[in-house]
């Protein structure tokens, strides 16, 4: 159990918005101001029974690679897509399983411009709304399908795994699914040059319960469900990068590679 500061948005009248390009002319790269809590962030291993996705939202599963570098970017779509796509139907029991980006992230190799790395993400969202859920299906599913795949269950899971272990230096932490009420989200902007995606925020509330998984390693992942067509207890969690104080001065950056997959269910 550890205490830490976590990045929530402050509640705002307006719709927040982030722009992922150059803003316009005049305009801020947000409209949004931060609110930073200490929270308690307890150890997920403690937990008995283990966490599922269909309560808790997030669950820790094992994951040996076949891939040597999943900095490779065009390895990573050829190969590890697939390892994904059959952890995830193997660990949810869906009949479908389709991955459809990812992203790799230290905060070192981001700074530096190499393999197209990301920083850790530092305030606390969920990667998918209510509407930008079933809008995932539509953009990417063949269209001769999606009516189907629409009428019945579907969830957007998020697959977190380490490049490299033990993680030390920013970890993920993640709130318990079924503390989370539909009032702390607030739809979120997020603007391309090409686009406008909608994500989640999350506004405080000291009923969050909020974990992480200490030292992960790198045949651990961990699935977050990000998105439910169904109503449920897990239906979206909110998750985070943080700076754990416990971390020694000179642990090494956090690497790290998340997947992003659309997982569909059998009709009853």
């Amino acid at each position: 159990m550890i205490e830490a500061t976590l990045n929530y948005l402050a509640k705002m009248a307006e719709r927040p918005v982030y722009y992922r390009h150059k803003p316009p002319p005049g305009e801020s790269s947000r409209n949004t101001r931060g609110d930073r809590r200490t929270v308690t962030i307890r150890d997920a291993r403690a937990l008995d029974p283990s966490p599922s996705l269909d309560h808790e939202g997030f669950a820790l599963v094992h994951l040996e690679t076949a891939l040597p570098d999943l900095y490779d970017d065009e390895a990573v779509r050829a190969g590890y897509y697939a390892e994904v796509e059959k952890l995830v139907a193997e660990s949810t029991g869906a009949a479908k399983v389709l991955v459809f980006d990812h992203n790799v992230r230290c905060e070192g190799r981001a700074e530096r411009g190499e393999s197209g790395a990301q920083g850790p993400v530092r305030f606390v969202h969920n990667d998918y709304t209510e509407r930008s859920g079933p809008q995932r299906v539509r953009d990417l599913a063949d269209p001769a399908e999606v009516d189907a795949l629409l009428a019945g269950r579907f969830t957007v899971v998020n697959v977190w795994k380490p490049i490299c272990g033990p993680v030390q230096r920013t970890p993920l932490a993640f709130c318990d699914a079924q503390s989370i009420h539909m009032d702390d989200l607030l739809p979120t902007d997020l603007r391309y040059a090409d686009r406008t995606g909608e994500v989640y925020s999350l506004t405080f509330s000291p009923e969050h319960r909020w974990y992480h998984y200490p030292a992960m390693r790198a045949d651990e992942v961990l699935l977050l469900k990000c998105y439910d067509s169904e109503p449920g207890p897990g239906r979206f969690t909110a998750h985070t990068a943080f700076d754990d104080p416990t971390s020694a001065e000179d642990a090494p950056d956090r690497e790290s590679i998340e997947v992003r997959t659309l997982a569909f269910f059998p009709r009853d």
